[in-house]
């Protein structure tokens, strides 16, 4: 479905400059910040804070209860922002929503963010949030198999890459996983066989210039490109791994490694829907509820939350 000529416009005078994320993530930083909390909509549900110890610290998470719980399911929710940006501040009215329209409990980490932090300081405190609330079920009053991993954009990335990292371990094995246009591949170039990267690579809010930028300070080294806990695409195989409600939006350079990276576990041997939300853009998650794409995502949502599959 072709975007009109009116909103092109639109969107090519709305889409990130190419400017050198290095030198803008502090500011846009600082402007998510000014505007955290308006969002908010305290009369859908209650937050309280809670805090995972780990090797490096404590790591923040923030518990949204729906004040009408529908459902046993735990959420624990990624938040995107290229690994760079966003915090469970900035992301409050989103998981607000969340909880008030799944009415399941949502869990958002405050991981550690690039490029203060590199891979994989981001990938092992989502890890450790999960560890913590998969052995320890009074935390959430969740069984492990009612918790469910959920992630957009780079928090895609990184709740793939949990379920990875949780498969390889043998801690815990989460058995359902939500990833909304997760960031899954390595190459974001002109060269890469994806062709969303060059055909929604500018023009569309995301730049493919912006995704190499993010992976830039991300990656601690060049090697790590290559590593799944950094490109759940690279892994060499995808067996053992959840249930997965995979999204994409039909205008997002991730568009086709989303769907690659599905198609990779549906033929591993899980349970993959794969959607791709027509007329859609990266971020478009982030929208007001009332938006006819995040209406749909949530009505995918609520399937996959509702349907008990065997694996």
């Amino acid at each position: 479905m072709p975007i009109n000529k009116v909103m092109l416009t639109a969107l090519s005078l709305l889409s990130y400059p190419e400017l050198d994320v290095e030198k803008t993530y502090l500011v846009e930083r600082k402007l998510q910040n000014l505007t955290a909390r308006r969002a908010r909509k305290p009369w859908l549900y209650q937050i309280w804070e809670h805090s995972v110890p780990s090797s490096e610290g404590q790591i923040p998470m923030r518990i949204f209860t729906p004040k009408q719980q529908k459902r046993d399911s735990v959420l624990l929710f990624f938040h995107g922002g290229g690994w760079v940006l966003g915090s469970i501040d900035s992301y409050d009215g989103i998981c607000g929503d969340m909880a008030a329209q799944t009415g399941c409990v949502v869990a958002s980490v405050d991981y550690r963010l690039a490029p203060e932090h590199r891979f994989p300081a981001a990938a092992e405190d989502c890890y450790a949030a999960a560890r913590e609330v998969f052995l320890h079920s009074g935390l959430l009053g969740a069984r492990p198999e009612d918790i469910v991993l959920f992630g957009d954009s780079a928090g895609g990335n990184l709740a793939a890459a949990v379920s990875l990292m949780a498969r390889d371990r043998g801690e815990f094995l989460p058995r359902r996983q939500i990833l909304i246009y997760p960031a899954v591949g390595n190459d974001h170039s002109e060269d890469s066989i994806f062709p969303s990267v060059r055909e929604n690579g500018t023009g569309y809010l995301l730049t493919s210039k912006r995704v190499r930028d993010f992976f830039a300070l991300y990656r601690a080294k060049e090697e790590d490109l290559e590593n799944p806990y950094f490109a759940p695409l690279a892994a060499k195989t995808l067996e053992n791994q959840p249930d997965t409600l995979l999204i994409t939006a039909e205008f997002c350079p991730l568009r086709d490694e989303g769907e690659a990276y599905g198609e990779r576990l549906r033929e591993a041997g899980s349970y993959v829907e794969i959607h791709r939300v027509p007329d859609a853009l990266h971020g478009y998650f982030s929208l007001p509820v009332w938006f006819k794409q995040v209406q749909r995502t949530y009505a995918m949502i609520n399937a996959f939350l509702e349907e008990n599959y065997e694996r």
